[in-house]
Order: structure tokens, then sequence, then C-alpha cells
């Protein structure tokens, strides 16, 4: 009898233990997804402060003709943190994607080791069902001596012990799967609700974008009204100019090209590679024209790529070291690429640039997404070459362009 009991004791202990350890492999949702999505909407919180401290600005700013510049610098503003704001909303909605998929998975393994589990409850109600014609009180008094009464108790403990373990464990399990139900839940919820805000930011985009470009227009076709403004344009234009000369000299540049894959299907001559890939319509040619219109300036110092919507990638024409990368008021969004012996390319209008000054980039690397931002009136790409010091006409190197002005 004591080595009975003594077995029943140690195969008690071990199913415990294992017991024990199959609840600690029940999953918790990894909380990396989480963290993520509420850094995102910290950032998100962030930009819309950010935005409504830009339309305040603009308030204020009234239709003031004198400060028209200041208006359109601040649209470009405000333009970028919508798109700032529709990048954080994306991402938001890909994190809960992925968070969605993980839950999902943890909800079909604890649904699985809630199967197991209720089996083994089963088990045991069968078991005491069996074992009730027989009382614990009976088992006890049945006892040959002290020593085997104590046995005896503590055998019952146990068994009363891990009967109450498959129960609470039980319990534990379908309180997890209910919670990471009710996650599930919630994150597709959250997900609808970033997907409707995408939606509604997209929306805001355009309305700024066209408000942007309704600017312009306006100060283009009423240029004696707009002189300070057109000539202030022309002006940052020109010192723009004169600081990339100064810089291009600066630059010791050897073999730009060297290591670098050129695209020939692409190739012009003189080196050059079309800085638009998807695009050969040319709407304002270098030199003197009749400026969008018909006033303005009249004295085109590059020449406009259309056709490219606010989605295309700016390509660099050439390999080298790009020595400006910023916004100005005239052209918006910038880069400026030298690629030796005071041989420059500018390329404008940019909604958002993607590299930096001081990087070196290879022929055919992006440099940035087409945009209206500047003194622009619609997407496009404002491309100019300068060499020997003076800025000359692009379409010398870039052949096969549409005439679309």
């Amino acid at each position: 009898m004591k080595k009975s009991s003594t077995f029943v004791r140690k195969t008690s202990a071990v199913l415990m233990a294992v017991l024990m350890s199959v609840s600690l492999l029940i999953p918790v949702v990894d909380a990396s997804n989480r963290g993520q999505i509420d850094q995102l909407k910290k950032e998100a919180t962030s930009l819309n402060v950010k935005k409504n401290e830009l339309k305040k600005k603009l308030s204020d700013l009234g239709d003031d003709k004198e400060k028209a510049i200041e208006q359109k610098t601040l649209l470009d503003n405000q333009c970028q943190v919508i798109q700032n704001e529709i990048d954080n909303i994306t991402a938001q909605i890909t994190q809960y994607t992925a968070l969605i998929s993980e839950t999902e998975e943890k909800i079909a393994e604890t649904e699985a080791k809630e199967q197991a589990q209720y089996e083994l409850f089963c088990k045991r109600v069968r078991a005491m069902e069996e074992n009730g014609k027989v009382s614990y009180w009976e088992v006890i008094f049945k006892a040959t001596s002290f020593a085997d009464f104590l046995s005896r108790i503590d055998f019952i403990n146990e068994i009363m012990d891990y009967d109450q373990r498959v129960m609470d464990e039980l319990q534990g399990i379908r309180d997890q799967l209910a919670e990471e139900k009710a996650t599930l839940e919630e994150s597709k919820a959250a997900q609808v609700a970033a997907r409707t805000s995408l939606n509604e930011r997209k929306q805001e985009l355009q309305t700024q974008l066209e408000a942007a470009n309704a600017l312009v227009k306006k100060i283009r076709s009423q240029e004696s009204e707009y002189q300070s403004t057109i000539k202030a344009y022309e002006k940052e234009e020109d010192d723009i100019q004169s600081k990339i000369v100064e810089l291009s000299k600066q630059q010791n540049m050897s073999g730009p090209n060297a290591g670098t894959e050129v695209i020939h299907s692409q190739m012009g001559s003189g080196g050059y590679m079309w800085p638009i890939a998807n695009s050969r319509k040319v709407t304002s040619p270098f030199g003197r024209r009749a400026s969008p219109g018909g006033i303005g300036s009249t004295n085109h110092k590059g020449v406009d790529i259309g056709g490219v919507g606010y989605s295309s990638n700016i390509l660099a024409s050439k390999a080298g070291k790009v020595i400006v990368s910023q916004y100005s008021r005239s052209y918006g969004n910038y880069v400026v690429i030298s690629h030796g012996s005071g041989n420059t390319t500018l390329y404008a209008h940019m909604s958002k640039r993607l590299v930096s000054a001081g990087q070196k980039v290879s022929q055919g690397q992006v440099l940035g997404i087409t945009g209206n931002t500047g003194n622009s009136m619609g997407p496009h790409l404002h491309f100019e070459i300068t060499e020997g010091g003076s800025r000359t006409d692009p379409l010398k190197y870039l052949t096969g362009y549409a005439k679309a002005w």
C-alpha cells in the first residue's frame, strides 16, 4: 500500500509539472507591433499640431499680395505635413495588418491548447465519477498506521490539487482566448478607422494642392499687382545659381562616373540620361519663351518635363555628389548634383527629397519624387544643366522628347 501511494504521488507530481510547462507555452501577442503603432500615433499627433499651426499662419496672412510668396511657402509646408500624415497612416495600416495576422495565429494556437485542456478536464471528471463510489473518508479510515494515515491524506490532497489545477488552467486558457479575440476585434476596427482617415488626408492634400496652384495662377495672371513677388522669385533663382557655381568650384571630383551603371537605352549625348523614366513630354523649353499665362519671366533657365503627376521618381542624370538638397521659395524642394569641372544638374519642384547634401549618387539613382512646390503651377520636373558655370539647354542632350509647348 505504501509503495502504491508513493507511486501515485510521484505520477501526480509529474503530471502537474507537465501541465505547468504546457501553461508556460501559452502564447502572448507580441507587443512589438503594438509599440510601433503607439509610436506612429504619437507622431501623428505631432503632425496634426504642426498642421494646425500652419493653418493659423495662413489665416493670419489673409490676402496680402505683398506676402504671396510666404503664403505659397506655407501652403507647400502644409502639403508636406499632410503627405507625412498620409505616410504615417499608411505605416499604421501596415502594422495593424501584421498585428491582425499575428493575433489570428495566436488564437488558432490557443484554441488548440484550450481543446487539449478541455479533454484533460473531461478525463478528470470521468475519473472522479468512477472513483466516487469509494469515499475519501473510507480511504483514510482504512489506514493501518498513523504513518499510513498521513500518507493517505497527502495522496488525497495531491489528487485534489491536481484536479483544481486542471480546472484553473482551463479557465486561464479560456480567459486568454477571450482577450486575444478582443484584441483582434480592436485591431480590425482601428485598421478600418485608419483607412477612413487615410482617404480623408488624401482628399485634404488634394484640396491644399489646388489652393497652391490657384495662388501661383493668380500671381502669374495679375503680373502688375504681384510684380514684387515675380521679381523676388527671379532674384532668388539667380542667387541660387551663383551659389551653385561657387559650390561646384569647391568640389574636387575625380571620375564621378567610375564604377556606376550607365543605362544606355535612356542616354543622350554628353553622358546625360533622362531624369524621368516615364515621361519625355517637355512642356516648357529653355531660354526666351512665353511663360504660362503669357506673362512673367521670359527667360526659362531649364526645361519643364510634364505628365509626371505627384509620384514619379526623379533620377540622377549623371553620377556625382549632391551639393544642395533643400527648399527654396522659387524652386520648392530641389536638389543639385555636381559632376565636376563646373558641371551641375538641378532638379526642382519635388514633393519629396530623398538625398542629402554631401551624398554621392550613381547615375539613375532616385533623388526624389515629382511635385508642385515653389513657383510651380501643376506637378512637373524643372531640370537644369550647368556647364562651365553657365546654364545650357538640356534638350541638346536629352533627345527623343515630345514637344508640348
